[in-house]
């Protein structure tokens, strides 16, 4: 699994002038899955963006996470995180989960993230969504499960 995270005051989706999916302060998660991923790639995802130390303390140094700070989390499904840029012009998808897989390890991944707690709000899988992201910070992460950045 692939996630692109950014800490925000505030995210939301939306699917033509329908806004799916809101939060306020906390993280927006941009989750790739790959075909290989397995259930320990689900894990090792869930454990790191709710632990992961990017709010900051009294001290204004990132010491917090998003449990820390009770912040929410916006979902979204997009599988061109997975895309292969280093030859050509075009980008490969090859290592891209088939769309019934991935669709799986996204529906998994929130409720994972919801039975920790955490207010998850999320787009549509496999819909043509507009994303508002208000960086804050601004601070995005890259994460990869298979360790491979």
């Amino acid at each position: 699994m692939r996630a692109v995270v950014q800490r925000v005051s505030q995210g939301k989706v939306a699917i033509g002038d329908e806004v799916v999916g809101e939060i306020e302060r906390g993280l927006v998660l941009l989750l790739g899955v790959e075909k290989e991923d397995e259930e320990s790639d689900l894990e090792y995802m869930v454990e790191k963006v709710i632990n992961l130390r990017v709010f900051p303390d009294e001290e204004e140094k990132m010491n917090l996470s998003l449990q820390d700070v009770q912040g929410d989390m916006l979902v979204v499904s997009q599988f061109t995180l997975l895309g292969d840029c280093r030859k050509g012009r075009r980008p490969s998808f090859f290592t891209a989960a088939p769309p019934e897989k991935a669709e799986e390890f996204y529906d998994r991944f929130v409720k994972k993230i919801k039975e920790r707690g955490i207010n998850v709000a999320t787009g549509e899988f496999q819909a043509m969504m507009e994303v508002q992201i208000f960086n804050d910070g601004p601070v995005t992460l890259l994460i990869d499960s298979k360790k491979s950045f």
